[in-house]
């Protein structure tokens, strides 16, 4: 019996990881987990919590109670904590503005990571994971890696489209994100030494799906 493919995605916001990624698990058959939003529902659940996002220990005990329960299917993707639909919740200002604060405490690296890597190996068809720690932390064993970028303006216009938001914020909001990222102490944003960088700036959609199809065709 082969072993299930697993094609891990990393990448910062406006990269175009989430479309890419359901786009290959879809053409491939595979599941797909979005890590992001994982550490956006514990976010989430903290806010709901009136946690303050100064007090660290306090955001590790309640991201312990909260149930985080993300849906593996590509054409239907979301999350909920225990019973609670939050997958537009999650999405809002108030979330993006705390999420790295949030995902950048240690204990809830540690829960999220252990989660991530159970729903990957509980994948029976093969699993397409997104995030920013795939490659490098998460599922460094993972067949196909790969690093998407894309030159800040043209993340920020493909983020203002979503969120029909202004360009300029938030292309200041991505870049402090990327900061954010890249710099907190538990599992920075950064290439793996193994990781395929695709730069997605003047690419299609398709185009990109089309690449790493591709690249995982010896894998499948």
């Amino acid at each position: 019996m082969s072993t299930p493919l697993v094609i891990a995605i990393d990448g910062p916001s406006g990269s175009g990881k989430s479309s890419v990624s359901r786009g290959v698990a879809t053409r491939l058959g595979l599941s797909y987990l979005d890590t992001g939003s994982m550490y956006r529902a514990v976010t989430w659940f903290v806010q709901s919590q009136g946690i303050d996002l100064t007090n660290v220990q306090a955001i590790a005990e309640c991201a312990r109670l909260a149930e985080v329960i993300p849906s593996v299917d590509p054409n239907n993707p979301g999350i909920s904590v225990g019973t609670v639909d939050v997958s537009e919740p999650i999405r809002s200002d108030e979330v993006t503005r705390a999420v790295s604060i949030v995902s950048a405490v240690p204990e809830v690296r540690t829960l999220m990571v252990s989660l991530q890597r159970d729903i990957a190996h509980q994948a029976q068809v093969g699993i397409v994971v997104e995030g920013r720690d795939i490659a490098g932390v998460v599922l460094p064993d993972a067949a196909v890696k790969i690093y998407l970028t894309a030159d800040p303006q043209a993340r920020a216009l493909r983020r203002a489209a979503e969120n029909g938001a202004n360009v300029d914020a938030t292309k200041q909001q991505l870049l402090s994100r990327d900061k954010a990222d890249s710099t907190r102490e538990a599992s920075p944003l950064e290439k793996s030494a193994d990781s395929i960088e695709v730069d997605t700036t003047h690419l299609s959609l398709d185009e990109v799906i089309d690449h790493i199809v591709s690249l995982a065709g010896s894998n499948v």
